[in-house]
């Protein structure tokens, strides 16, 4: 059984070939990927659920107030030039938490060309849309 290895690095990554990653020095991300992805979410969900709904990551919360958990589950840009994000999210709610709601979504975007800011923008696109599942996903709740 081949070794799972998971990249956790400044540079940008792409998979070339099945086997194959192609390490970008020239560009690098502004923070850690995960940070990055997380302020991004937050400000998404943020702008598409009603005013007062979404309290962010590390604010203080009122009691009562349900959770939500945003798993990221692998992001990947293969050969082909698609950004690929699978994410699964659970919605808690009471003391002690319980799941009201699990979904999960596989998301994608093709690159418009191969370079960093590219991929950038397709990831932000896919952050944008798994929001838009997210907030549906919860308002109808």
């Amino acid at each position: 059984m081949p070794a799972v290895q998971t990249l956790d690095r400044p540079e940008l990554v792409t998979q070339i070939l099945p086997n194959r990653l192609s390490i970008d020095e020239s560009d690098r991300w502004g923070a850690p990927l995960a940070q990055l992805m997380r302020r991004t979410l937050a400000q998404d969900l943020t702008s598409r659920l009603p005013p007062g709904v979404f309290i962010f990551p590390d604010a203080p919360a009122p009691p009562d107030t349900r959770m939500l958990v945003v798993t990221v589950l692998d992001a990947e840009t293969d050969a082909s030039g698609t950004v690929t994000l699978q994410a699964a999210w659970t919605l808690q709610s009471g003391q002690p938490a319980r799941a009201t709601l699990t979904q999960q979504a596989t998301l994608k975007a093709a690159l418009e060309n191969r370079g960093a800011a590219a991929q950038t923008a397709a990831l932000s696109r896919i952050l944008g849309a798994l929001a838009d599942r997210i907030a549906a996903s919860v308002v109808a709740r």
